[in-house]
């Protein structure tokens, strides 16, 4: 058959590895491999004609695979030092994996001795094998083992469990796994607070791992709901396949809506115990939830004794032809530069002082500011709410007094894992939010959103991440059991996307994911002022 690398072409026999073709070109920077678009072992057979591409730690797709490498690496090193201990990955922080020991605390030495150990099963080059076994024969093995160790894969129509072996030690991850252990070249693993951390390389530089920045904001919202999930009893998916599988889904909806209404009323207090705050800036990455949560908010403050005004930084961008471009060449609309920041902090100050002012509206199509008619004016209890991407940067109201000002980060920061090894990245939680909401709202495909889900990220890590740790608080818009209820609208437009397009791969990997949800059925019980309304329908906010 023939296949396609490096734009050559190959003829091969068929039922052999991509790794005992073409092993003299890999090199040691290759983790895996892309196979018709599909992301595969180096062990994976090759068993129909196409194209393959080396993948790469310094890839999106290879930094998976190698982050799940470690995690592997570090399970097994715990397992051999200390097999009665019941490690835990709860969640991310930067570069880096926050973990524990969920029966027993950790000590420096502990964890010195499992880096050696790390650091020992890498040398040897192990190989890490894949083996599968049907459901039934999945089933009389962990009756056998007794063992908790991807389980859950029996508990969901799958045709094949798979389970990654290296000597007899063996574990479930959810995604393909380095082929050996020789991987491991670059990680570290420190004590932070009372667990550890996994921590390596960026995606930019992979040769070193650099000190990991504490977000103490980020890690205070993600440890709130961490504790809150675990009193539940609802840490990890099989917890809560469980709930809803004994009809319980009507209290974790209630339970959800308490936290966040909770939470949303400490914020307003807060605000109104501050005395001299005129405006709230809110500012998050996509699908956090922004338009239902400032909905709330707003009413969290009448409640308060305050009346909120909205006011859009989109009717601020410069005039078209003075809007900056990218190294491309096209209209760069997310940097700070494409705002009106003169015109917008000269109209705040007016609106502060009391003074009418006259709105501007942006004509997108045109590129130009109109004013038709639009004028606001404070009143002694209302308050700005202001939406936008920059309102975390004190640039964007450079001319605001500090005391004036209330910013207000959002973000859906996923707590819940698969199970004690295998987490939920919180990108993908939104991106799953993402794609149910452009379909939705937007008539966009699950391909067309995937196609823009780069260039989205890329632009949040630029204009938003760096400035998080600069809000007055952080609002945690995850929802316990939101996967639960978008795997039935997700999936099907996720199965549309073939293989003969580049984003095949990432479709594949998120229904996957989301076949270990028990799917909720019953959407009537989701109110219309949930934050999750936003992304399915139904909103009072819409």
């Amino acid at each position: 058959m023939k296949i396609i690398l490096d734009k050559e072409t190959y003829e091969i026999e068929g039922n052999q590895t991509i790794k005992q073709v073409f092993g003299n070109q890999i090199k040691k920077e290759v983790i895996a491999a892309r196979y018709n678009h599909s992301i595969v072992s180096l062990n994976h057979q090759i068993k129909q004609e196409g194209q393959i591409d080396f993948v790469t730690r310094k890839q999106k797709d290879g930094r998976i695979i190698y982050i799940r490498g470690l995690l592997y690496l570090m399970s097994k090193a715990f397992y051999e030092l200390y097999p009665e201990s019941y490690l835990t990955v709860n969640y991310q922080l930067s570069n880096a994996m926050f973990c524990q020991i969920e029966n027993r605390p950790i000590t420096n030495e502990q964890i010195a001795q499992v880096k050696n150990k790390m650091q020992e099963i890498a040398q040897k080059d192990l190989p890490i094998r894949k083996v599968e076994m049907t459901p039934e024969e999945a089933k009389e093995f962990y009756e056998k083992e007794g063992s908790l160790r991807g389980r859950l894969q029996t508990d969901i129509q799958k045709s094949k469990v798979s389970l990654y072996y290296c000597e007899d030690y063996y574990n479930y991850f959810y995604g393909v796994m380095p082929i050996s252990t020789g991987f491991a070249k670059v990680f570290d693993i420190t004590p932070f607070r009372n667990g550890f951390l996994l921590e390596y390389p960026e995606l930019s530089e992979n040769t070193i791992v650099q000190e990991n920045k504490e977000s103490l904001k980020i890690i205070s919202a993600m440890d709130e709901y961490d504790e809150i999930y675990k009193l539940m009893k609802i840490n990890t998916v099989y917890r809560l396949n469980k709930k809803i599988k004994e009809g319980k889904i009507k209290e974790l909806i209630l339970l959800s809506e308490a936290i966040h209404e909770k939470k949303i009323a400490e914020i307003a207090n807060q605000i109104k115990q501050r005395k001299n705050v005129r405006m709230i800036l809110i500012a998050g990455p996509t699908s956090s939830g922004k338009t239902t949560f400032a909905g709330k908010l707003g009413m969290a403050l009448r409640v308060q004794g305050l009346k909120p005004v909205t006011i859009s930084v989109d009717n601020y961008f410069v005039e078209r032809e003075q809007n900056p471009k990218d190294e491309n060449g096209n209209y760069d609309f997310e940097c700070i530069e494409a705002i009106d920041v003169k015109l917008f902090n000269q109209q705040l100050i007016d609106l502060l002082d009391r003074k009418e002012v006259k709105l501007p509206t942006f004509d997108f199509k045109t590129g130009h500011k109109q004013y038709l008619g639009n004028t606001l004016k404070l009143e002694e209890d209302e308050i700005l709410i202001i939406e936008g991407i920059h309102c975390l940067n004190d640039e964007l109201t450079n001319q605001i007094a500090k005391e004036n000002k209330f910013k207000v980060y959002i973000s859906d920061l996923t707590v819940l894992n698969i199970d004690y090894y295998n987490r939920i990245s919180t990108t993908d939680t939104r991106l799953i939010r993402r794609i149910a909401r452009d379909f939705q709202f937007r008539n966009y495909s699950a391909l067309h959103t995937l196609q823009m889900w780069n260039s989205v990220n890329k632009g949040e890590r630029k204009y938003i991440f760096p400035y998080q740790e600069q809000a007055d608080c952080m609002f945690n818009s995850s929802i316990i059991y939101e996967l639960a209820v978008l795997k039935d609208y997700v999936v099907p437009l996720l199965e549309e996307i073939d293989s003969t397009h580049f984003e095949y791969s990432e479709a594949r990997r998120l229904i996957d994911l989301l076949q270990y949800f028990e799917p909720v059925k019953e959407i009537n019980l989701i109110p219309n002022n949930s934050l999750l309304r936003e992304f399915i329908g139904g909103s009072i906010y819409e």
